[in-house]
């Protein structure tokens, strides 16, 4: 194809006119309406399709389900989306090792339900199993409480495949065909949300299905109680897989304490006697499985004519609970706040109210968790149409970042500017 051809016939001749489309409303980025819509069907398509628009200056927004597409802050420009939609194939699942390469197309419900048919799984619960992908859960290192038994997508993650700005095809890890010396690629990619290259394929390890789970939930009124439950729980010799805390409205009574064991029978009720004294005058009572989905539910609460945003606090484990309460001295008639928060020191928080005082909340808080070395991210379009900063301040890592940046994708091709410090 010549190069002086326009840049759409050049992509068509990548990927097939059949796979090209001018973007319509419904995928626009942030307010940004795209040129077009790329659907590559192999990794040397994507790769292809990517050098060409670093070639000619065109801004790329990877797409997989787009379930997270409004996460981090608006990009700079965009010009095409790079749908990962045919590359969702399952390539490998070596049961025996329990280990699975996947494209990152997938869906996480259908990796699921695959490695099911062997007693495996996948650990991780993300947001959207339907529709989220591989290469967006990675992107933005979405996971939820089971973290805390089996780790972060960064632990379950042993190798991958990104094409780089360039054109290259770069893997790194497990199953690997070529390696790129000096850099861990499955932990640079993870959280990195596609600002380095473009995930197209990752190697996962595996863990059993349990023999059987039961979720057991408890109530408290009183703050000091609240308190205490969540330290001796954290003190404890509990093996259990899961905790959240979840406060429907904080500044009203009542905090449920969730909190999931796996194994056989014998194990469980042996695990549930303890907890139960470890409780103690509080009960925990068996509670159906779907509470998990309280975090995913924030992002989806209905608030009528309310002005409402979504936010991700991190802290250690033991300050993020009081912190929290703390809330109730902070919020006020006009701002409600509800929270669901995880043992592992990760928290979403839903504000809701009038928009300046929601926006005035959520920025002293933000103040507050940096302060004690923590940190406020946002995970809400609506606060960042009002100037709030989707990351907040920069880490003393920033510097490497933007190094990392220029080095990998030095003409800022891939989602410029939605990461930390404009990267």
């Amino acid at each position: 194809m010549p190069m002086t051809s326009s840049p759409e016939l050049q992509l068509a001749g990548i990927v097939g006119g059949q796979n090209l489309r001018t973007a319509a409303e419904a995928d626009r980025v942030c307010g940004l309406l795209p040129r077009f819509i790329v659907e590559p069907e192999t990794e040397q398509q994507l790769a292809a399709v990517l050098a060409l628009a670093n070639e000619t200056s065109l801004a790329v927004i990877p797409r997989g389900g787009g379930t997270k597409l409004d996460w981090g802050n608006p990009p700079s420009s965009a010009d095409i989306i790079l749908s990962s939609a045919r590359l969702n194939r399952i390539l490998e699942h070596a049961w025996a090792d329990l280990t699975v390469v996947v494209e990152a197309g997938c869906t996480i419900a259908v990796l699921q339900e695959t490695l099911a048919k062997h007693g495996q799984r996948l650990a991780v619960d993300v947001l959207w199993p339907e529709r989220a992908t591989v290469g967006g859960i990675l992107s933005t290192a979405d996971s939820g409480a089971l973290r805390l038994r089996f780790g972060a997508l960064r632990d379950l993650i042993i190798g991958i495949t990104l094409a780089l700005p360039d054109g290259t095809l770069a893997s790194s890890g497990g199953k690997v065909v070529k390696n790129v010396a000096g850099y861990d690629l499955p932990k640079l990619a993870t959280g990195a949300l596609g600002t380095l290259g473009v995930i197209t394929r990752a190697v996962f390890r595996l863990h059993p299905l349990p023999w059987m789970a039961s979720t057991m939930t408890s109530v408290t009124c009183e703050a000091s109680q609240s308190r205490r439950l969540f330290a001796q729980i954290l003190d404890s010799q509990l093996a259990y897989s899961a905790l959240q805390v979840r406060t429907p409205d904080i500044g009203k009574p009542q905090v449920f304490f969730d909190i999931l064991f796996e194994g056989t029978q014998e194990g469980m009720d042996a695990q549930i006697t303890h907890l139960q004294s470890q409780a103690a005058p509080l009960t925990f009572s068996p509670s159906d499985d779907t509470i998990w989905h309280a975090r995913q539910h924030l992002h989806s609460r209905v608030l009528g004519e309310k002005f409402s945003a979504v936010l991700k606090v991190s802290a250690c484990p033991a300050d993020l609970f009081p912190a929290l309460m703390n809330l109730t001295t902070m919020a006020n008639t006009l701002v409600h706040v509800r929270a669901v928060i995880q043992a592992t020191g990760i928290g979403t928080i839903l504000f809701s109210g009038r928009e300046k005082e929601v926006l005035h909340l959520a920025s002293v808080f933000r103040k507050r968790m940096e302060q004690a070395g923590g940190s406020l991210v946002s995970l809400s379009p609506a606060l960042l149409a009002e100037g709030f900063d989707a990351w907040g301040n920069s880490s003393d890592a920033l510097p490497v970042m933007r190094a990392l940046k220029d080095q990998l994708d030095p003409k800022s091709t891939l989602n410029p500017g939605r990461f930390v410090g404009g990267i």
